[in-house]
């Protein structure tokens, strides 16, 4: 008996042995990120071939869950990367400790400017390093609009014009980090009540809430709705890609940077350095101007390389947002779950609402000679129920209003707000929807 329990611990110690030389001779860096597949496999060839032997491991998670899978493993890390849009996601994630500071080569460093705009490129205390710069906006289908007779959109106030009721797409923002940062620009480019209108409105006449980005664009190259709220690099890589599309970036948006950060005790630090470098030199950067990616370099000096017609963030005049990123991430999770209970989850109701408005407002419009006084006032009272939010700007950004989204210990709370949002929702858009019928009855 003695005998054979020496046998089986030589036989343990043997596999241990070569587990752990396996284990050792393993390279690989694991990256988690939100970027479609057409970028990150093009990414994942270029970083292989430049580095033999080290293979790029892809955790494709929704900015929001990488967020959340970060939190969660803290403890014992198994990623190195963070790869995605939204900036806000990267702030969170430091202020919570989760990444790592690293100093990139100074020559990599000399070539990127610290700035696009009034936004830093990169974070100044070296946690996270933008290495694309995009923007926010609207791409149509060319043949759908002139199908349709619809104007082609220029700005985010357009999407609230009746003509479009039906014909358009968005993504919801708890889905995708790219619609929440363009949320986000619209409120804070209009200010949180004005903004919510707006988002409200244009919710109303949205066909379809995708459950991720990339629906979007699909929706639209396709020619399934005519018009999408995307980020630009699913505009601009649709139209090199020959689709019938184009895009527009409205007079209030933001340029601000897709960024990477290594994650805080990651298993393969070497590696994620390597990628860091890999991503914001020469060789990174020229790939963002291949059509399946079709993205904007923060190499200034790279855009004489760039295809015909390629745009420069350096010398349009972009923007009109000074993005606020710390507003952003601080009420993150508050405005990604108003959004679900408002737009996303109310949908059928919202646009229901909205319908019976637009039949109101087109029933007075055709009442010439007839008294409409009562017909404008109900008309202005369901306007207003269908508009209007049941949190202001101060209680979004409260502390403690956001813990209930990110503490398992008060998860009673966060239900308890979801659900007068969602209670509140449904009664006002009914409401409204009662009222508009009534101004069509009140004309005479």
């Amino acid at each position: 008996m003695g005998r054979v329990m020496r046998i089986l611990v030589m036989v343990g110690l043997a596999l241990g042995l070569a587990l752990g030389v396996a284990t050792a001779g393993t390279k690989e860096v694991i990256v988690v990120t939100s970027f479609p597949k057409e970028l990150f496999e093009n990414y994942k060839k270029a970083f292989e071939a430049r580095h033999p032997g080290v293979s790029m491991v892809i955790n494709a998670k929704q900015t929001n869950a990488g967020v959340t899978y970060l939190q969660e493993t803290k403890a014992r890390p198994a990623a190195d990367i963070f790869w995605v849009s939204a900036p806000d996601a990267f702030q969170a994630l430091k202020t919570d400790g989760l990444l790592e500071k690293y100093s990139p080569p100074k020559e990599t460093l000399a070539r990127i400017p610290a700035k696009i705009g009034a936004f830093p490129i990169s974070d100044p205390d070296g946690t996270y390093f933008g290495f694309a710069v995009s923007g926010y906006g609207l791409m149509w289908n060319k043949p759908y609009v002139q199908a349709h007779k619809l104007p082609e959109p220029k700005e985010w106030t357009d999407l609230t014009d009746p003509r479009y009721y039906g014909h358009l797409v968005i993504s919801a923002p708890s889905r995708s980090g790219t619609t929440h940062l363009t949320i986000e620009v619209i409120l804070q480019a209009y200010g949180w009540e004005k903004g919510w209108a707006l988002l409200l409105n244009s919710g109303g006449n949205m066909g379809s809430i995708t459950e991720r980005s990339f629906g979007v664009p699909e929706a639209v190259n396709t020619g399934q709705y005519g018009i999408g709220v995307v980020i630009d690099f699913f505009g601009l890589s649709a139209i090199a890609s020959g689709f019938p599309v184009d895009f527009v970036y409205p007079s209030l948006t933001s340029v601000v940077p897709a960024s990477v950060g290594i994650v805080k005790g990651g298993p393969n630090p070497e590696n994620a350095r390597a990628f860091v470098n890999f991503l914001l030199g020469e060789e990174g950067q020229m790939l963002l101007f291949s059509k399946e990616i079709a993205r904007l370099p923060v190499i200034p000096d790279l855009y004489t390389k760039a295809p015909a017609g390629y745009p420069n963030p350096f010398k349009m005049k972009m923007g009109g947002v000074d993005f606020n990123n710390k507003l952003s991430s601080g009420r993150r999770n508050v405005v990604n779950s108003m959004f679900d209970h408002l737009i996303t989850f109310r949908h059928a109701e919202l646009r229901a609402a909205w319908g019976a408005f637009y039949r109101a407002e087109e029933a007075i419009a055709k009442a010439a000679g007839k008294d409409v006084t009562q017909a404008r006032a109900l008309v202005a009272e369901a306007r207003k129920l269908v508009s209007s939010v049941p949190v202001d700007a101060r209680k979004a950004g409260d502390k403690e209003v956001n813990a209930a989204f990110t503490d398992k210990t008060k998860a009673d709370a966060k239900s308890k707000l979801e659900t007068e949002w969602d209670t509140f929702a449904k009664a006002s858009y009914a409401k409204a929807k009662e009222v508009a019928e009534k101004a069509v009855a009140a004309i005479r």
